[in-house]
């Protein structure tokens, strides 16, 4: 029925629903998935592949490749853990500290590394602070367990690491003479354990939503701007970096007051805090001063978030403006600073070698191989976006979009703030069962057409479904820092899902409160913008759009 009363809208939305199935149940691998509507939109006449192929590797995609590739030098050369060691010895080790610490070390690496590969990295410095903070997780969990006298069981036979943290940890226990006392220490200190690990991987979700390049939804949010909005320019890495790294951190700060509070932190009984600083000191002492390599990384690593920043800030003139209006884009500035990485020294090159050609010179070892860059991208992750990008493609061009927001026309009477509300809370309650990636990219569009039927300015609704999309903090298969927390065997699904319901409330209203102070003000959300006039009806959008863009067969 569907498709004989209307043909396109009916065949794209089945291709749609199709992935959305295959994306939630990972039927097909994520990516193979991603590359349905190559074979399906052609062959059932909704697009041709002329149109369809271009959306695997738009600009964006190449934004999104050369952050990946500046993370894979940064990991190379082991810059990543300098800097949260560094974190670490500034905040101290007071556990309710050490969880901030951890929080603010793990969030600002998921601005620039992927969420995964922080809280890969985290995940062993975190477990090496809390084995000289507590020891030995068998021991105390035996302890937890302790009844009786005879049960106690204060130190397993220690291998020779675990020799000194024991030694410690009997200054701290001998207070607690009786069984139970011990029993309630060890459950104390197994839920700051707990709390541990679980603020690695929340933070990292957190610190994504920062930067344009920090997580897949953000890219995919720009993609489709310009895709469906070709006039709007209010979104690139300084505009984004501007109202986002604020948000960051008044959620950050909530979360942390939330994970401390239920998991004991802010409760500072710790025994063996000595201990725990000295692990941190000589983890980093072994890594030796900077050397040539990492403080290269470190130069090009700012250089890169600077130009970005500056490029078009909005708020200031950009260095943009030296070059042809709209020809130089983010993902011009970070292919320019990742190319340079696969030919600069890693070593201090010699002089003497200019002057004497016998003179003995150090090997040429560039910071980057291809070889490594090629196996650190993930290149799912890149089909992934370009499968959203055709997906969104073929929605806007059968009518689909269109047709979907005339149903969800009701929503107009709903006030534009209890909107956002609604909307973040349902992204957000989706995407713990659908890939972050795999929830924005079936929801924009709808998302965007909605906004263009009641008369709202479509980032309204559209900024605050991307960022809720990365709000997944109640189940382990919600995300890959999830699952990769819970993989270490100390969390508990119901811990996950206390902790993560509480941290998605949190989220929706410190993204509410953003959107209506200050993203107000930054994005003019209060008045309907020129640009998002519908594109078949402005004669003027379609006389500036007509040179690059075929004529929509649909109000988009």
């Amino acid at each position: 029925g569907v498709f004989a009363v209307c043909p396109f809208e009916g065949k794209c939305l089945y291709v749609v629903l199709l992935m959305a199935v295959f994306w939630c149940t990972e039927a097909l691998p994520l990516a193979v998935t991603a590359m349905l509507p190559v074979c399906l939109f052609p062959t059932m006449g909704v697009l041709p592949s002329k149109s369809v192929c271009p959306q695997y590797f738009l600009e964006t995609n190449f934004l999104f490749l050369s952050g990946l590739v500046m993370a894979s030098a940064i990991e190379e050369w082991g810059l990543h853990r300098r800097i949260a060691l560094k974190v670490l010895k500034i905040v101290g080790v007071k556990p309710a500290w050490l969880i901030l610490g951890m929080m603010i070390t793990s969030s600002f690496l998921s601005m620039w590394l992927s969420n995964t590969a922080t809280t890969a990295m985290m995940l062993p410095i975190a477990n090496a602070i809390l084995e000289s903070l507590f020891g030995d997780l068998e021991t105390l969990k035996e302890n937890c367990k302790v009844k009786e006298e005879s049960d106690v069981k204060l130190h397993v036979l220690p291998s020779e690491k675990q020799m000194l943290t024991i030694e410690d940890r009997r200054d701290g226990m001998e207070k607690f003479e009786t069984p139970e006392d011990i029993r309630k220490e060890s459950e104390y200190q197994m839920k700051v354990w707990k709390g541990f690990l679980i603020c690695i991987p929340y933070a990292a979700s957190i610190g994504g939503t920062a930067t344009i390049t920090g997580t897949a939804p953000n890219l995919i949010l720009v993609g489709q701007l310009k895709s469906y909005f070709p006039d709007c320019d209010l979104i690139n890495f300084g505009s984004w970096f501007v109202f986002s790294f604020p948000l960051m951190l008044v959620f950050l700060f909530l979360g942390w007051l939330w994970i401390a509070f239920l998991y004991g932190g802010l409760n500072t009984r710790a025994a063996a805090e000595v201990k725990a600083f000295a692990v941190i000191e000589e983890d980093y002492r072994k890594l030796g001063p900077i050397n040539f390599a990492e403080g290269s990384i470190l130069f090009f690593f700012i250089l890169f978030a600077v130009l970005l920043f500056t490029r078009d800030p909005k708020f200031v003139t950009g260095w943009s403006v030296f070059f042809n209006k709209g020809y130089v884009s983010d993902a011009v500035t970070g292919v320019i600073i990742i190319s340079i990485l696969f030919f600069f020294p890693s070593e201090k090159p010699s002089l003497k070698w200019w002057i004497d050609s016998r003179a003995s010179n150090t090997p040429y070892v560039p910071l980057l191989s291809w070889k490594k860059a090629q196996e650190c991208v993930p290149w799912n992750i890149i089909l992934l976006l370009g499968g959203g990008f055709a997906m969104a493609k073929g929605c806007e061009e059968s009518g689909l979009a269109a047709w979907i927001g005339g149903h969800l026309q009701p929503l107009a009477q709903v006030p534009t703030p209890v909107a956002v509300i609604l909307i973040t809370a349902f992204v957000a309650s989706f995407t713990e069962f659908a890939s972050n990636t795999a929830t924005i990219i079936i929801f924009l569009p709808v998302i965007a057409e909605l906004a263009l039927r009641v008369k709202v300015n479509p980032l309204y609704f559209m900024i605050p479904a991307t960022i809720g999309c990365s709000f997944a903090f109640m189940l382990p298969v919600s995300t890959p820092p999830n699952s990769i927390a819970f993989a270490s065997g100390h969390l508990m699904v119901k811990d996950m899902v206390k902790t993560g319901f509480v941290m998605n409330i949190l989220g929706i209203l410190c993204v509410s409160l953003a959107m209506n102070t200050w993203g107000i003000q930054m994005f003019g959300l209060d008045s309907y913008p020129e640009w998002a006039q519908p594109v078949n009806v402005s004669t003027g959008v379609m006389a500036s759009v007509g040179a690059t863009l075929q004529p929509f067969n649909v109000t988009l």
